[in-house]
């Protein structure tokens, strides 16, 4: 088969792969665990924007300082541990994956095609959630036009931190046949302790480059609008963080798929 021959069956394996799988994954009861574990934000959103009613900058400081924790180091890392970790799990706990790669798809189609369609299903969710509860605490500014790309910016920061580590869990679950033990070890153990480390050492965790493309405004005196969020922070530039965390997603990726075609994945009786 030509170099051309092959870029052909692996697009098209994706493109089956993950049609097939983002129509299955938008029905299946893991997607609405989660969608409706994504609404804790916006049941906090509604409570705080009515107690905190008349005190715009509390309700921001709200939105920056827990909601965007909650979204940020727990929800997209939760949502991408579950779904990364089962991409090759799951066709070995079903025993479907003798039938899968017995069709005329190629392996590195398959990883690539669910990927994308659960990436995108976790995007979705993510982007809803946080649009609900954003603009419910931002209710009295809909009509100022850096509203709406400050929203922009939050949601490309967590559809950012979606892709890589969704990566990086599905790296893992390629790997290991544990993998979520590890990836709940990675997600909030090292994530949420290395990125308070001073120097460079922070810069051995997405989070900081995920962190580091966040608006950042400075308060009045100096203090960041941002303190709990970028505590300890010495950010990357945005170029480079972008670069980084696009790299580190196709780098893993390619590592999934490489180990995903030569691995001989046995099934437990």
């Amino acid at each position: 088969m030509t170099a051309k021959q092959s870029i052909a069956a692996f697009g098209a394996s994706a493109s089956q792969v993950f049609a097939f799988y983002f129509i299955l994954g938008r029905k299946s009861a893991k997607t609405r665990v989660f969608a409706l574990l994504g609404l804790v934000p916006v049941v906090l959103a509604v409570v705080v924007r009515i107690v905190m009613r008349g005190r715009a900058e509390d309700v921001m400081a709200v939105f920056t300082e827990i909601l965007m924790v909650l979204f940020l180091q727990f929800y997209i890392v939760i949502l991408s541990l579950f779904f990364g970790t089962s991409i090759v799990a799951e066709e070995i706990e079903g025993r479907t994956l003798p039938y899968l790669i017995t069709r005329p798809l190629t392996k590195p189609g398959i990883i690539v095609g669910k990927f994308g369609a659960y990436a995108l299903l976790m995007a979705l969710m993510v982007t809803v959630n946080l649009a609900l509860s954003y603009f419910i605490m931002n209710g009295y500014r809909l009509g100022e036009a850096s509203l709406y790309l400050t929203f922009l910016r939050y949601a490309g920061v967590l559809g950012l931190g979606v892709l890589a580590y969704t990566a990086f869990f599905v790296f893992l679950g390629a790997v290991l046949k544990r993998a979520i033990l590890v990836g709940l070890v990675f997600g909030f153990g090292w994530e949420n302790v290395i990125q308070y480390f001073p120097g460079s050492t922070q810069k051995f965790s997405l989070v900081h480059y995920l962190k580091s493309l966040l608006p950042y405004r400075p308060a009045p005196g100096g203090k960041s609008t941002l303190s709990l969020l970028l505590f300890r922070l010495e950010p990357t530039t945005p170029a480079v963080s972008i670069l980084t965390l696009a790299a580190v997603t196709a780098v893993l990726l390619a590592l999934a798929c490489w180990i995903f075609r030569a691995k001989e994945y046995l099934f437990e009786e």
